[in-house]
C-alpha cells in the first residue's frame, strides 16, 4: 500500500505550523511541513518533535519556480503524489508599513494570489485522485469586501477562468499604481488578493471535480500570530481547526465551498457573519 501524503506550505510558525500539527498526530501518512527559510523549516520541525511528533521537511518557496518544481519531483521521486495540499503561505503588510500601496499592490497580490495559481499549476498534476485541497483564505476574501456590483458579478461568474481572474487581479495592482481602485476595489490589497484566493478555489473545484478532487477555501478565524501582531483571540492550534476538519474529517460533498473558522459554510456572496 502507497503511503499517504501531506503537504502545508508555509508551515514553519503560526497557522502552518498548528495545521503541520494536527496532521502529525491523526493522519496516517508523511506529513510534509514547508517553509520558505530551511533553517526556520529546520527549528520548527525540531520543535515538534520535541513533541513526540514526526514531520517531514522540504524547501518550498512559492514565490519560486525552480523551488515548487524541486519539491514536485522529490514527491514524484519518493511517492505516487500528494493526498492533502494546504495552501497556507501568504503575506500581509501591516497598517504601519512604509512601502507605497502601489508596492504593497504588487508584492501582495504576487505572493497570496499569483504564486498561489503557479504552485497549484505545478502541483495539481500530481494530485491522487480524492485528494483534498485547502485553500486559506479570509474573512477578507468574502465578496462583500468588494465594492463594485460589476466586479463581484464578474468574479463570481460559474463561467469565469483562471487566465481570466489573472487579469482581474493585474487590473487592480495596475489601478492602485494609477490611484483609482477605492471605488471599484476598496482600498485593501489583502482583502481583493484573499477575494482572489477564494474565487480561484471555486474555478479549481470545477475544474478537479472529474478527479473527485475536493478544493476548499477557509478563514481559520482571527488568530494571534504574527500576521495579527498577536491580535486574534484565538489560538493557531484553534485556528488550525477548520483546516483539518476540511483534509480529514469533511464529508466529500464539501467542495468548493467558502468554510468560515466554525466549520460552517458560508454564502460567498451573501451576508458575511460577524467574527
Amino acid at each position: 500500500m502507497s503511503t499517504k501524503v501531506a503537504v502545508v506550505t508555509g508551515a514553519n510558525k503560526g497557522i502552518g505550523f498548528a495545521i503541520v500539527r494536527g496532521l502529525c498526530k491523526r493522519f496516517e501518512g508523511a506529513v510534509y511541513l514547508t517553509s520558505r527559510s530551511a533553517e526556520r523549516g529546520a527549528a520548527a520541525v525540531a520543535a515538534l518533535e520535541r513533541e513526540g511528533l514526526r514531520p517531514r521537511y522540504h524547501q518550498l518557496d512559492i514565490t519560486d519556480t525552480l523551488s515548487l518544481e524541486t519539491f514536485r519531483d522529490h514527491i514524484k521521486k519518493n511517492y505516487d503524489g500528494i493526498d492533502i495540499l494546504i495552501n497556507n503561505a501568504g503575506i500581509l503588510f501591516k497598517s504601519s508599513s512604509k512601502e507605497p500601496l502601489s508596492v504593497q499592490a504588487e508584492q501582495t497580490l504576487f505572493v497570496n494570489y499569483f504564486s498561489l495559481v503557479s504552485s497549484c499549476d505545478i502541483l495539481f498534476p500530481i494530485l491522487k485522485n480524492g485528494a483534498r485541497v485547502i485553500n486559506i483564505s479570509s474573512s477578507f476574501g468574502h465578496l462583500s469586501n468588494i465594492p463594485s456590483v460589476e466586479l463581484r458579478n464578474r468574479l463570481k461568474d460559474e463561467n469565469l477562468t483562471v487566465a481570466e481572474l489573472s487579469v482581474l487581479m493585474r487590473q487592480y495592482v495596475d489601478a492602485v499604481k494609477q490611484g483609482t481602485q477605492a471605488a471599484e476595489w476598496g482600498n485593501s490589497s489583502y482583502a481583493v488578493s484573499k477575494v482572489g484566493v477564494t474565487a480561484l478555489t471555486n474555478i479549481q473545484q470545477r475544474i478537479l471535480n472529474s478527479r473527485d478532487i475536493k478544493v476548499n477555501s477557509v478563514y481559520p478565524g482571527y488568530v494571534a500570530t504574527d500576521m495579527s501582531s498577536f491580535e486574534g483571540p484565538l489560538t493557531p492550534d484553534e485556528g488550525a481547526a477548520a483546516p483539518l476538519y476540511l483534509a480529514l474529517d469533511a464529508p466529500d460533498t464539501i467542495k468548493g465551498k467558502y468554510v468560515w473558522y466554525t466549520k460552517e459554510i458560508v454564502n460567498w456572496d451573501g451576508i458575511m457573519p460577524e467574527d
